[in-house]
């Protein structure tokens, strides 16, 4: 089972990036954006100023893990973006 890793470019702090990322990731974070009523590059914003020294894509993937993780009522990874 694979997903096509899909690359999308963005504006975060007033620069252009580009970030890779399969389409479940993509969807998970617009969903989470739709429910906390900000724009998905607001959202991706926020997780990049959480980050540290871990790579964007990375980041963006463990933060969508863990708001699924939370919802199912499971703690959050120890090496979680929190936002």
């Amino acid at each position: 089972m694979g997903f096509a890793v899909l690359k999308r470019s963005v504006s975060i702090a007033g620069h252009r990036t580009s970030i890779s990322l399969e389409e479940p990731f993509w969807e998970g974070l617009r969903e989470i954006a739709e429910r906390e009523t900000i724009s998905v590059q607001a959202l991706i914003g926020r997780i990049d100023a959480e980050r540290g020294e871990q790579n964007l894509s990375s980041a963006i993937r463990v933060f969508v893990l863990n708001d699924l993780r939370q919802r199912l009522g499971m703690p959050p990874s120890d090496s979680a973006v929190s936002v």
